[in-house]
């Protein structure tokens, strides 16, 4: 008796601990994801400003992946709150978060790619460069297409019950109980 009170308790110190440092991580990540919108803002506020044509692959690319890098912290901090509030780790945000990334990715190798092939900058090397790219933009494809199979198939697996993510002791519910099953009939066909 004494045993379980204790193991309650230090359970709950270390729940209050979790939730005191997914709190910190929650802000610590809002203001980081604060401050690269402000970045961005500032980048193409800059840019506006002196009257400049954004024809520049490298500002669009800078703008892009800092709004992108946001994006991600965001969804971060979408999977940091259910985390708060459920005390599980779901998986459905990660892989958004991996998709958000990889996304990203190939729109920066698309954007370097075109700067490759500008007329006058062929050479050998960039030949090289366009190469591995090319092969990269198509791994970053299929892991693509694999990440939006597996959130397709988490959205249309049956989940869990909260009372059997939180209760480690609740009893399974009795599954024998179909309503959609009609009984047989005795009657003749």
């Amino acid at each position: 008796m004494a045993d379980e009170k204790i193991r309650k308790h230090f359970g709950d110190y270390l729940g209050t601990a979790e939730v005191a440092i997914l709190t910190i991580l929650a802000v610590l990540i809002s203001l980081t994801a604060l401050a690269t919108i402000a970045r961005s803002s500032k980048l193409l506020w800059d840019t506006w400003h002196q009257w400049m044509v954004v024809t520049d692959t490298d500002l669009v690319l800078r703008v892009l992946d800092q709004l992108l890098v946001v994006l991600m912290l965001v969804e971060i901090l979408h999977t940091v709150r259910i985390s708060i509030r459920s005390h599980t780790l779901v998986t459905e945000p990660f892989l958004v978060v991996g998709l958000i990334a990889s996304i990203r990715r190939m729109l920066v190798i698309t954007l370097e790619a075109a700067a490759l092939t500008k007329e006058g900058k062929w050479t050998p090397e960039g030949a090289t460069i366009f190469r591995a790219s090319m092969i990269e933009l198509g791994l970053l494809g299929v892991l693509i297409f694999v990440l939006v199979y597996c959130i397709t198939l988490l959205r249309r697996s049956p989940e869990k019950s909260e009372e059997e993510f939180t209760d480690p002791d609740a009893q399974p519910r009795d599954r024998k109980k179909n309503t959609n099953v009609a009984a047989p009939s005795g009657g003749a066909a």
